[in-house]
């Protein structure tokens, strides 16, 4: 029993050890993230966001208002006062053709991953005068949200429907410029750039819940198709995969909706919380272990002594501690196979002063593999750690109850006592006087 309070100790303090270095990797990851974000939108751009375009045309009305007048002397007087206003009446765009194509690349900042992009956008929309007069309608095209100041676009192109530059105004990120409308005409104009972001890409379809008419938005990715739709934005009418790419349509004859067309860059395994993560989960995997080896070493008559069990545990740290380090200066794969090979070559190395080469390679590094190694990597199949964790502990109860059935506990637990010295009957020959 003393033997397994000191093993429960030693796996106790590797435990604490672990919780203190994946709360060090929590910290690194958290203390950097917000600083990161905005290194990495500063260089190439924050998360995209497209708003429509916007018309309107100025009309003088003739309103009228009672002024109450106070002269010097006398009663207080009211008349009515004609007053001449200028207003805007929006004009509604009567459809809308855009086509966006996206070029993902990842890069790396510190412990984190970050889904950079090049965006290309193209809009042609229709603009309709509504009267039957003559109207001087201005379009304006926001080229960027106020809260982001800093985007940067090439290859800006401003057209009509016959491909003949318009020209425009730039005021505070929006384009600005005005067109003679003859009555119940209409007219298309083409807008064109290209731009740079970060995880996300949205099209505001109208804010505030307003109409959207003959609506048809085309996406389409270049070498990647696992994409997603973020939180609270429609999803396509249609969509589809074809040799690695993804294309999608929102196509709207008419639709009342405040909810924007988003679609999300997909993301690599960042370093800094999968390394928290399997830190964390770390205790677990050396409980595994602890208890297979103890209980093949048991059936084999195998004795370890409670420092074998430290000097184990401290290689299972080793790997966790190594792998912490290395994801923040190479990839995460490589990372990952060198402090796995460090760990196992730690354990081999040293198992077979005490028990062999043959158990050491057989029974404790297969044992290794399955429960460092491989229980580490499950938290790279993202949505099946749980699961794959529970298959192999399954696994480990059945194969140890095969190996066990028919062991009798009471003999390979029995307290061995040596004999005395005094009790050591020693043979005798003939004639001799027994010893004393």
């Amino acid at each position: 029993m003393s033997k397994l309070l000191a093993i429960a100790f030693i796996w106790f303090g590797c435990a604490v050890c672990w919780v203190i270095l994946g709360a060090t990797l929590v910290g690194r990851t958290n203390d950097y993230s917000g600083s990161l974000d905005s290194q990495v939108h500063a260089l190439f751009g924050p998360p995209g966001r497209q708003s429509p375009p916007t018309a309107a045309y100025q009309v003088t009305e003739t309103t009228k208002e009672t002024v109450t007048t106070n002269p010097n002397s006398g009663t207080p007087t009211q008349q009515v006062v004609e007053r001449e206003v200028t207003a805007n009446r929006d004009v509604p765009l009567e459809s809308s053709d855009i086509h966006v194509s996206f070029a993902l690349e990842q890069r790396k900042k510190g412990l984190l991953w970050f889904p950079t992009y090049q965006v290309q956008f193209a809009g042609k929309y229709n603009v309709v005068n509504p009267t039957n007069k003559s109207q001087l309608i201005e379009v304006s095209f926001p080229l960027q949200p106020k809260e982001s100041p800093s985007l940067s676009f090439d290859d800006f192109r401003l057209t009509d429907e016959r491909g003949t530059s318009v020209d425009y105004q730039i005021d505070k990120g929006i384009v600005s410029f005005k067109w003679q409308f003859e009555p119940n005409a209409a007219r298309q104009f083409v807008v064109g750039y290209k731009t740079r972001g970060t995880s996300e890409w949205r099209y505001l379809l109208a804010e505030g819940g307003g109409e959207v008419r003959h609506f048809n938005l085309a996406m389409e990715t270049r070498g990647f198709d696992n994409v997603n739709f973020p939180a609270g934005t429609t999803s396509p009418t249609a969509q589809s995969r074809r040799n690695g790419s993804w294309t999608g349509e929102w196509k709207y004859v008419s639709l009342i909706s405040s909810m924007p067309i988003g679609i999300e860059m997909p993301t690599r395994l960042n370093p800094g919380p999968l390394a928290s993560k399997v830190t964390f989960f770390a205790p677990l995997s050396l409980l595994f272990f602890f208890f297979v080896v103890a209980i093949l070493a048991t059936v084999q008559k195998r004795d370890l002594h409670p420092m074998h069990y430290l000097l184990l545990g401290c290689a299972f740290f080793a790997f966790h501690l190594l792998f912490a380090y290395l994801v923040d200066k190479f990839d995460l794969l490589p990372s990952f196979l060198v402090a796995s090979v460090v760990s196992c070559g730690l354990v081999v190395t040293y198992a077979r002063h005490f028990v062999g080469w043959r158990f050491a390679l057989r029974e404790m590094l297969v044992a290794q593999l399955i429960y460092l190694v491989l229980f580490s990597h499950t938290f790279f199949w993202e949505g099946f750690t749980g699961l794959a964790v529970t298959i192999g502990a399954i696994l480990t109860l059945f194969v140890v109850m095969q190996i066990t059935g028919r062991v009798d506990w009471r003999e390979a637990f029995a307290r061995r006592v040596p004999l005395k010295p005094e009790y050591i009957r020693v043979p005798v020959e003939a004639g001799a006087s027994p010893a004393r």
